[in-house]
């Protein structure tokens, strides 16, 4: 399938999203601009979005060899992929296997404390707001999505989770947390944006070591540099 970028259909916080010829499918480009604070704070990072693409083209190959249907369809260039064109659901699914970010501000946990079963939450995508935490019946009663198709997005969010932790738990790393969005192609929930660690927080297992976005939202440098060890730590080509 050879399809042209057509016109800019809508320009996020990192990637430029365009039409093509076929109404279907959409090409993403990720750019380099890397964003902290729901957008207040945006600088340009070289190379990161050539690897978040193939981090990202990555992992959305690993999920579907294990079932979960995404709407990756494949690497256009070092910085564009193609992909379905998904009805998104505004709702972003968080599982936490640690407790990091947000949590810990909110209930006063220790960093790094393990949450066992993982815990599963919703927030209602818009920066705004500052992705204000929602559930299930908020999110029905306000028309996202249907009961149904949050239970699939739960399962599906649940499975991505048991798939990618032993992925990096492979590479000697630590699944801390994740955020995904699902959308609906011909009637199915399908997963959608990214996986890069730009969604999700990724620790060194033994040192504890941040090896993700939070090193570019606490200052602590060589963002690119870490984005590019757990590239090579779980198997992704960067060439």
């Amino acid at each position: 399938m050879q399809l042209q970028k057509q016109d800019l259909l809508y320009k996020g916080k990192a990637k430029s999203v365009y039409e093509t010829e076929n109404p279907d499918y959409l090409i993403l480009h990720f750019r380099d601009d890397t964003s902290a604070f729901n957008g207040e704070r945006i600088e340009q990072l070289g190379r990161k979005g050539q690897v978040n693409n193939r981090f990202n083209a990555f992992i959305m190959q690993k999920l579907d060899e294990a079932g979960i249907e995404t709407h990756f369809e494949k690497q256009l260039s070092d910085d564009e992929v193609l992909v379905k064109r998904l009805d998104m659901i505004p709702v972003e699914c968080v599982v936490r296997n640690f407790a990091a970010g947000s949590l810990v501000r909110r209930l006063g946990l220790e960093e790094g404390q393990a949450l066992t079963p993982p815990t599963y939450e919703l927030f209602f995508k818009d920066d705004a707001l500052g992705d204000p935490m929602v559930n299930e019946s908020l999110s029905v009663a306000l028309g996202w999505a249907t009961p149904e198709q949050l239970d699939k997005m739960k399962e599906l969010t649940f499975k991505v989770n048991d798939v990618l932790k032993e992925l990096f738990d492979a590479g000697g790393l630590m699944l801390v947390d994740f955020k995904l969005e699902f959308g609906v192609f011909q009637d199915r929930i399908v997963l959608g944006d990214e996986f890069s660690p730009d969604g999700c927080r990724i620790w060194d297992k033994e040192t504890k070591k941040k090896l993700d976005k939070d090193r570019f939202r606490q200052s602590l440098g060589d963002v690119i540099e870490s984005y590019e060890e757990v590239a090579q730590r779980i198997g992704v080509p960067l060439n």
